[in-house]
């Protein structure tokens, strides 16, 4: 598996992931979906298996506890930001199971260093809290409304340097 930057060709097979991994949400239509890699291209990205994207994650510098809503397309890079926030990280089902998400989110981590960014953030959906706790999230309050994701949203934070202490590598 080769993970790299998004190319535009590969939006076809992105938003086709989109539609079969969320279920709970309406899929975000396609021009906001690329308003975060013409923000951030360096963060977004794919997982591919031979030539074929089979998971993809999206994710830009933004500000901690302010997450931006669902269907809000980025405007421009932000300066003031002090966190890397993953707004979607999908697999393709034949994707599971190989430790792609662990790849993606490994690179994030040092793409947030490397821009000087203290922290990961992002809204888990569907469930998926026990996931990212799992990884090294914790539930963190917002007072920003997350009625746009879903039913039970959950904003959380991993702070890198925490993280780096605990888990070097």
């Amino acid at each position: 598996m080769q993970l790299r930057p998004i190319e535009l060709q590969d939006w076809p097979e992105i938003m086709a992931i989109q539609d079969i991994c969320y279920h709970a949400i309406d899929p975000e239509p396609l021009a906001v979906m690329q308003s975060k890699w013409q923000v951030a291209p360096s963060t977004c990205l794919v997982l591919c298996d031979d030539e074929q994207v089979i998971g993809y994650c999206l994710a830009h510098p933004w500000r901690q506890h302010q997450p931006p809503a669902l269907n809000q397309a980025l405007k421009q890079p932000m300066n003031d930001a002090d966190t890397l926030y993953l707004h979607d990280m999908a697999l393709a089902p034949a994707a599971r199971g190989k430790s792609g998400a662990q790849r993606m989110l490994t690179h994030l981590k040092q793409a947030a260093l490397e821009l000087n960014l203290t922290s990961l953030s992002l809204i888990a959906v569907q469930g998926a809290h026990s996931y990212w706790q799992a990884a090294g999230f914790i539930k963190t309050h917002t007072d920003k409304c997350l009625s746009s994701y879903c039913d039970d949203p959950h904003y959380m934070t991993m702070d890198l340097c925490t993280q780096l202490c605990i888990h070097p590598n």
